[in-house]
């Protein structure tokens, strides 16, 4: 190796820099060797070589912040940078969404044109979003299988075991739970989180229960509806209340976070406007966002198919457009976040937290002006 090769701040040209000579022609339309080329053979493979290279993007930003999140104490220097980095996931997957309109652009008879040249080949190999989803948290009980088959039957030996290590090792999931669970502000001093929350959601109710009941615009048959709507504190409330009713929804799959993580975020999400919870609170709002952008990629993704082809089997083998729609609901990894939203009560009903516990969440010296 020369001295300007090994030299970081030699000159390199643009081209070089960017390996344009490999990148430029990695397109090799199927259509064309066959002696029929298909005009939008070449828009579908770059649009989809473009995701792989925004799914490679997104999985270096998952590896380091999981990595940030592994330790025991998490700085809150960290939090904030992971809020970044996350942002900038959400950033891609914006763009992801829309990048669906481009290839809407190839209509269904255009599409057939160079279709049967693809089989087997379907965007269900596609190994890097595989890492994504695991990596975010997605594990194996809880994919849908395809064909009846695991997930990773298109991959090679050693892709499985990566994907199989980054389960076992410990997802964005996995960690964000255990960082929850190393909340101290759950019981403080004289301070009981759960008694006190439950006490304010008693009261909430039974005012609420009331409120219906006194209303004089309501029939006896409509006053039935609405208090069996609001319910009490055995249906909503229960997997809070009941830590053995929140452990059997976990076995069941139906929930990810231990209890103690779920009692933290719950925390995190009343408490909210105080100081030390805000980077805490942003962070659990923007795995909401990727999960929310992820769900609509599948759907949009899905009536992508549907329109392009129909009902028509997927170039895999899959059932097409009604697998697509099936991981829209199925394949959702932060479900625990949104059943949050089923827990929060109104500003007014909120326990006041003791001062002592307020000077550790706030600013102290603004307390003290």
């Amino acid at each position: 190796m020369s001295d300007k090769q090994k030299d970081p701040y030699a000159s390199i040209h643009y081209s070089n820099y960017l390996k344009l000579d490999q990148l430029l022609s990695a397109q090799e339309l199927r259509s064309e060797l066959v002696g029929k080329p298909a005009h939008d053979e070449m828009l579908f493979i770059i649009i989809h070589q473009v995701y792989e290279l925004w799914f490679k993007q997104i999985q270096h930003e998952l590896d380091s912040i999981t990595n940030m999140f592994k330790s025991d104490f998490v700085d809150e220097k960290n939090i904030g940078q992971a809020i970044d980095r996350l942002d900038r996931i959400i950033t891609i997957l914006h763009l992801q969404v829309q990048q669906i309109l481009v290839i809407e652009t190839i209509k269904p008879h255009e599409f057939l044109d160079f279709r049967n040249y693809l089989f087997p080949a379907s965007g269900f190999q596609s190994f890097q979003f595989r890492k994504v989803e695991v990596s975010l948290g997605l594990s194996t009980k809880n994919r849908i299988t395809y064909n009846n088959k695991p997930y990773h039957i298109f991959f090679t030996d050693e892709q499985t075991n990566e994907l199989n290590q980054i389960e076992s090792n410990g997802s964005l999931l996995d960690e964000i739970n255990k960082w929850l669970e190393r909340t101290p502000f759950l019981q403080f001093n004289t301070f009981n989180f759960l008694k006190d929350y439950h006490g304010a959601v008693d009261s909430m109710i039974a005012r609420e229960q009331e409120n219906i009941r006194q209303n004089q615009f309501l029939s006896d048959e409509e006053k039935q509806m609405r208090l069996k709507m609001l319910g009490d504190t055995t249906t909503y409330f229960n997997s809070i209340f009941d830590e053995g009713t929140h452990n059997q929804l976990v076995s069941e799959g139906k929930l990810r976070f231990s209890y103690k993580a779920t009692l933290a975020a719950l925390f995190i999400k009343l408490y909210k406007e105080h100081p030390l919870l805000r980077l805490p609170n942003t962070l659990l709002e923007r795995l909401l966002d990727i999960e929310e952008l992820l769900t609509t990629w599948r759907f949009r993704h899905s009536q992508m198919v549907l329109r392009t082809l129909g009902k028509k089997i997927g170039t895999g083998g899959s059932s097409g457009h009604d697998y697509l729609f099936d991981t829209v609901i199925k394949h959702r990894i932060f479900t625990d976040l949104y059943n949050l939203a089923t827990m929060m009560i109104p500003k007014e009903d909120l326990p006041a937290l003791p001062e002592d516990l307020q000077e550790k969440l706030d600013f102290y010296y603004s307390r003290n002006k």
